[in-house]
């Protein structure tokens, strides 16, 4: 297996996530997409955190704007209606997920579970979309139609300061 491709956290890296999550970032091992500027957006953590913890959420989504975009939508009930578009390519989705964090560590008690729902259902935005950011365009297609529809865009800077 080959691991996820994405940047090593710096420690810039990991005050900007501790400072959009409010929170002190815990077990970031990569920064899987970035917005425009540099800042990252999307984290990726340990699939099992340093207190034991197994973590099934690879890909985190962490700028703030994206994550308001994204929590506008799941508010609007957009998450039904997307729901009625899961097809094969979902499915897909969820064993290209569960592939990248097997890559980084097996952690058997979460072994064949995904994020945000997949491959059945759709759960949770967040996680859909951030998966969609760190694997890219045409992987998960639920995450993809998620971002199409936000009020936010990786190519547009919306970071404070």
């Amino acid at each position: 297996m080959t691991t996820p491709p994405f940047d090593p956290p710096s420690a810039d890296d990991i005050a900007v996530v501790s400072a959009q999550l409010g929170r002190p970032a815990r077990d970031v091992i990569g920064i899987a997409a970035r917005c425009i500027c540099g800042n990252p957006t999307v984290v990726s953590t340990k699939p099992r955190l340093t207190d034991g913890t197994p973590f099934p959420t690879l890909y985190y989504l962490s700028h703030p704007a994206a994550t308001a975009a994204i929590s506008t939508l799941e508010a609007n009930g957009v998450m039904p209606e997307l729901a009625e578009l899961i097809d094969e390519r979902y499915l897909a989705a969820h064993l290209s997920y569960i592939a990248d964090r097997e890559s980084i560590e097996f952690v058997e008690e979460i072994a064949g579970i995904s994020a945000g729902g997949m491959p059945t259902r759709v759960k949770c935005l967040h996680a859909l979309a951030a998966h969609a950011l760190a694997a890219g365009p045409g992987v998960n297609p639920i995450g993809d139609l998620a971002l199409e529809q936000a009020a936010w865009s990786p190519l547009v800077c919306e970071c404070a300061g």
